[in-house]
Order: structure tokens, then sequence, then C-alpha cells
């Protein structure tokens, strides 16, 4: 980790992408050592992938105030926790692969027997959560209830309910999780996942906050739902975007922080960066230059 701390540290003068990442760590460590409340976002597709065991870390350490993420990265999480995932290939027969019960995100394989087990694992939380809590729950009370049956330490879910660590998702239907409840309620018809109930939580820690910095990887709602809340309080003093996309099409996704600035979403004396590169290469290099 040191050698990989001291590598980080030569970027600074590289140029390119190189400089880039080397600011966003610079700019991470100022976020925490300035108090910020950092909110932490990321999709599902890298939960699926080895950045779930950093992120997991990340929680542990009690890096992060707060995780936004999909329904999707919470399913990941919950099924790796029970199962393992594979590696594969980009280049393989995808009707070959359905014919066996095998689906490809990339180049990870996930068997489709993962979620008949993510099936049997979620029915019995429904069911307390639905005794326990008025028949309506808010996503962020399923991410809880689900991390806190897990056992496993690379599972950013049980140490988000470890650390009381509170994970959003505003788009929890949009998933094998949306497939289940729907399923649920069949049984239970006056189950709900109102996602307008975490909005109270969500924008008091928002409003409270004396600073706030966002680390976000990738894009779509997940980053959205972070900077959007941020407008309440005159956008983000410090912001890390790492991305893929790019800014043509006028794509959230592709957006940079500078972006974000003329919605207020990110304020205009805001610390902040872009950074473009795959999260799987440049994420684990900017976790080993955090001052934990």
């Amino acid at each position: 980790m040191q050698n990989t701390k001291t590598l980080v540290s030569k970027f600074k003068n590289a140029g390119f992408q190189a400089s880039k990442l080397n600011q966003a760590v610079e700019i991470a460590n100022k976020m925490k050592e300035e108090k910020a409340t950092i909110y932490f976002t990321f999709t599902a597709n890298m939960v699926a992938s080895g950045l779930r065991g950093i992120f997991a870390g990340l929680c542990k350490r009690k890096y992060v105030d707060l995780v936004i993420t999909t329904a999707g990265a919470i399913e990941h999480d919950f099924i790796r926790a029970h199962s393992n995932y594979e590696l594969g290939d980009f280049n393989m027969d995808d009707a070959q692969l359905h014919k066996k019960e095998i689906n490809r995100i990339g180049n990870i394989l996930a068997p489709t027997k993962n979620y008949v087990l993510f099936e049997e694992k979620i029915k019995p939380i429904f069911e307390k959560l639905y005794k326990e809590k008025n028949k309506t729950i808010s996503p962020s009370e399923l991410a809880f209830e689900m991390g806190a049956s897990l056992k496993d330490e690379n599972s950013f879910l049980y140490w988000c309910a470890k650390n009381k660590i509170p994970v959003f998702c505003p788009g929890i239907t949009d998933g094998a999780v949306g497939l289940q409840t729907y399923f649920y309620k069949q049984k239970r018809k006056d189950f709900g996942i109102d996602v307008t109930k975490d909005m109270n939580q969500l924008a008091s820690i928002t409003l409270n906050a004396e600073k706030t910095g966002g680390i976000i990887l990738g894009g779509g709602i997940s980053k959205h739902h972070a900077i959007g809340v941020n407008i309440l309080r005159g956008g983000f003093d410090y912001a890390v975007y790492i991305t893929t996309a790019q800014p043509w099409d006028g794509s959230l996704s592709g957006a940079r922080s500078s972006e974000a600035v003329s919605w207020g979403k990110i304020s205009e004396k805001a610390n902040h960066i872009t950074v473009d590169g795959e999260a799987t290469i440049l994420f684990p290099l900017l976790a080993a230059g955090l001052k934990l």
C-alpha cells in the first residue's frame, strides 16, 4: 500500500489523467481534513467487480458518511456475501451463456442460481420489515436490514449497517430488489417501499453539514441524487468525479464537475476535479492515496 501511495504521489507532474488523479487524492484528503460530510456514490457494475472490497474497507473505517447507490449495487453486494461470481471475457458467446443460465456483466459472470438464492434470502428480510415498520419501508431501512443479516466483511452493506452509515437508493425498484418486491406484494398487498421516506433524512444531513464533499464514481441516478440534494445548501464544497462517460451528448453521466457549478450542485468556490478513466483501475490508486 505504501509503495502504491508513493507511486500516486509521483503522478503530480506526470501530466494528463495521472496529474488529475493526484489532484483528486489531494481533494479527497482535504475534504476529510476539513471534516466535510462525505457522500460516496457508485454504480452496480462496480460492486460486481473487485472494487466491492475497497468500498467495504472505506465503510469499515468510516471514511464516508453516507452512500448513494443503485438497486443493482445492493443486490450484487448481498448476493456476493452468499455466493461467488466468476471471471469470464468480454467476447463470449452470449447465446451459449444464456443456455447455461449465466449472466454477463462485461467480463464478469453472474450465474442465475445466485438470483434464486437472492430470492430465498430476501424474503425473510421483507417479512421482518413488514411486521416491524408498519408495512411501508424506506430503501435505507431495507439496505440496513440486508447488511445486518450478513457476516461478510467484504460487504459494504455489512459495514454500513455495523457503523450506521445510511445507504440511500432512489432507484430501488430498478433491479432484482424491485422484482422481488413485486413478488412479495402478491402475498402482502399492502407492503411497499417508499423512496420519499428517505428524503427527509438525506435533506437533514445535507442542511446540517458545515461542509460537504462527494466522491462520485460513474454516473446515473447515484451521481445525480448526491449533487441534486446539495442544491439545498449551495452545492458541494468538494467533489471528485471518476468517469468513462463523455460530455458531448449532454448526459448527466458524462457531465464534468464544472457543469454542476452552473446548477448550484457544486459551489462556485468548490475544490473539484473530473478524472477520465475506468474506476477499477483508478479508484484503487485513489484509495491508496487516502489518509485513512
